[in-house]
């Protein structure tokens, strides 16, 4: 999976992108207020296949345990209203 393929993904499902030093975040907003659920990419690696271990990271930072869900996430099938849904009833969010 490519990390362009996921943070596009992130920012359809209302995600907000943020540039810092060596790392881009991105941090899920919901009613405009920032919550905690994020994650971090290096830059200049978008282009690059990510490795099972980063994509696992990636997967339990945005409190998707299932591996299926996280490919919906990414794919579009789990909506936004779905993923905010799911960690409401996390209490995540």
């Amino acid at each position: 999976m490519k990390a362009k393929d996921i943070q596009k993904a992130l920012t359809k499902k209302g995600f907000q992108k943020k540039e810092g030093g060596k790392h881009t975040k991105y941090i899920l907003y919901v009613n405009g207020k920032k919550t905690r659920v994020m994650t971090v990419f290096s830059r200049g690696k978008d282009k690059k296949e990510l490795g099972d271990d980063l994509v696992r990271r990636i997967q339990k930072q945005l409190h998707l345990e299932d591996p299926q869900k996280f490919e919906d996430l990414i794919n579009c099938p789990l909506t936004y209203q779905a993923y905010i849904t799911l960690l409401q009833q996390k209490d995540i969010i």
